[in-house]
Formats: C-alpha cells, structure tokens, sequence
C-alpha cells in the first residue's frame, strides 16, 4: 500500500472551463479537449486542488483548428511554474516591503496563517513577487497616464526605496501619485544618483508631462530627479515627516501596547480553569476570553494609527461590558474572569 504521510488533503476541488461556450472564429460551440493544467494550490483560505480544461473547436473547417481555450478565473488563482496562489505572493510583498520582514519572519508568519513552506521557499515566493512587479509596468498603463494628464495637467511622481535587510540590494519604486500606477521598479546594489537617473530615464521618455515630483529626504533620489526634471516642483513627502515628528509619541504607544499585552497573557490560567466546563456561562466566558485573545493578534499603522492606542481602547471596551454584566448580577464565572 503507497504511503499517505505527505498526501496533501485540499479544502475542496475546483473544476473550471472556458469562459468561451463557442469558437470566435468559426461561432462553433466548443467541446473540451484537455486537461490545460492541474495543481494543487496554497492559498490564504487553504489549499485547492484545481484543475483548468483546455476546450477546441471541432469544425473540420475552422480556420484555427488547434486554438485551445481554458479559463481566465484559473488562471487568476495562480503564477505559472509555481503552487501558491497570487493572495500569498501579495502578502509576501506587504511583509517584505511594508512590514520589512526579513525571510526568517515572513517563514513564521505563513505558516502562522496555515500556508505551509520552508525558508528557502519564503526567498523563491519573494523573487516572484517582484517579478510580477516588475511586469505590472507595461503598455496598459498609458490609458490610465493619459487620463491623469488630462485631470491634472500631468503626473505627479515619487520615488521610494526599500530595503528589507542590511546588506540586501535595495527595491526603488516609481509611482505615479495621482492614480497610483507604479511606473518603475528595481532591485539595485548602490543608490547612487546616476543608477537612479537610468531607472527614471524610461518614465521620463514616456514623454507626459510632469507637474510635480516627491521623495523621502534620500539626496540621490534628490539629485537624480532633478537633474532629469529641474524646472518641475519638488516636495518632501509629508508622511516621512510626519512620522519623525510622531517618533517621541509611537516609541510610549510600543511600551503602552507591550505593557497591555503582558498582562493580558496571564488569562492562558482561566482558559484552563474553565476549558473543560460546558455550562452556558462558560460558553460566555470562553467568548470574553476570545476577544481577549485577538487583542493580542492587533496592529496598527503608525503614525496615524497607533497600535498601542488600539489595544488600550478594545481592552477598555472589554473592561466595561465585564463590569456592566457584573453589575447586572452577572455569573460567579464572569466575575471570577
């Protein structure tokens, strides 16, 4: 009998067919002809086992006899050559560049979320993710630039670089503020004003005018835009300021949400206690416990959103309806909790 230890057991099966019922070159209707693809696929809501039926046309006569047709929602689930779903290669790129990870942490929190891989898997996932950045840059951008300029008289561009570890090349990005759209972006060894100048160069032969340019106070970033566009407006970005203003504030918000989260975790000795209790009481205790329990899964968005700020307020609110129900002659459990 084969082994079942490292069977992999999918949260369900999907089936998907061609969005095309009929042939668009010859209007026959279209009859299935192969599987196109099947995997099974890590997600963020567990693993899928997919498969994508390839359909053709079987007219004798239609002019493109061996166009096979599959569907587009499969295909939106994953990137080829790989089995984990586009949402992980997203939150890859948000831990990595936002929340600067280093791979060790991403590895943690993935298999936290109950999407299983190795270290040296978290780095592949990584390298995806920036080539999928690197291909969001194409032609169908102009559309959405030439609806800028035609709004706001131009684009307004900012450039940020990234660098999730020290010692690791650093990911410049070029937006375009207005709508969003990223314009440019690369991995490079040095930030020096010259290699910045060579990745601004492309957006500026795109050839749209420019209204307005902002960075963080990195002085290449600085000289290169500048040097490319020096008649154009040019702002320091106001959240990086914000931020070293908001520094005194968001380093008391850290000791207020750790001092908060200490003394929440004592409540694992009530967990116990009542764990094995199927009283109705219990079962609103459990409930209480639980709201507890996701205050220390909270997190903020400093400076704006302090997290310490968050965890005080929902604990507070908790405070209040135990001592509402306590008030209200509440269970022997509820005021014990």
């Amino acid at each position: 009998m084969p082994s079942t230890k490292n069977r992999i057991t999918p949260e369900k099966r999907l089936y998907f067919h061609s969005e095309l019922r009929k042939c668009p070159h010859c209007g026959t209707k279209l009859k299935r002809h192969h599987t196109a693809w099947h995997k099974y696929v890590n997600t963020l809501n567990g693993i899928f086992d997919i498969w994508n039926m390839a359909y053709a046309c079987p007219h004798p006569d239609c002019p493109y006899p061996e166009s096979y047709y599959r569907s587009a929602e499969a295909d939106a689930f994953v990137m080829k050559h790989t089995s984990y779903g586009f949402d992980v290669l997203a939150l890859v790129g948000e831990l990595r560049f936002k929340h600067h990870y280093t791979l060790s942490e991403l590895h943690e929190e993935l298999n936290r979320r109950g999407v299983v891989t190795s270290e040296r898997n978290c780095e592949r996932l990584y390298e995806r993710y920036l080539t999928l950045l690197r291909a969001s840059v194409t032609d169908h951008l102009r559309k959405t630039l030439v609806e800028v300029v035609r709004e706001h008289g131009g684009l307004l561009l900012s450039m940020d670089g990234v660098q999730p570890e020290k010692g690791n090349e650093t990911l410049y990005v070029v937006r375009e503020a207005f709508s969003g759209s990223i314009l440019a972006a690369q991995n490079l060894k040095s930030g020096s004003a010259e290699e910045l100048k060579r990745l601004l160069k492309p957006v500026e032969e795109l050839g749209f005018p420019i209204v307005g340019l902002l960075s963080d106070g990195q002085h290449s970033i600085r000289l290169a835009m500048s040097d490319l566009w020096p008649e154009v407006p040019y702002q320091y970005c106001q959240y990086h300021y914000l931020k070293d203003i908001a520094k005194p504030v968001m380093d008391l918000d850290r000791k207020l949400k750790t001092g908060i989260k200490k003394n929440l975790r004592g409540i694992r000795s009530l967990e116990k206690k009542i764990q094995s209790d199927d009283s109705e009481d219990a079962a609103i205790a459990k409930d209480y416990l639980a709201a507890v329990r996701a205050i220390l899964l909270e997190d903020g968005n400093p400076p704006l959103d302090l997290p310490g700020v968050r965890v005080y307020e929902e604990a507070l609110a908790i405070q209040r309806s135990l001592q509402r129900s306590a008030k209200k002659g509440g269970s022997s459990t509820l005021k014990n909790s």
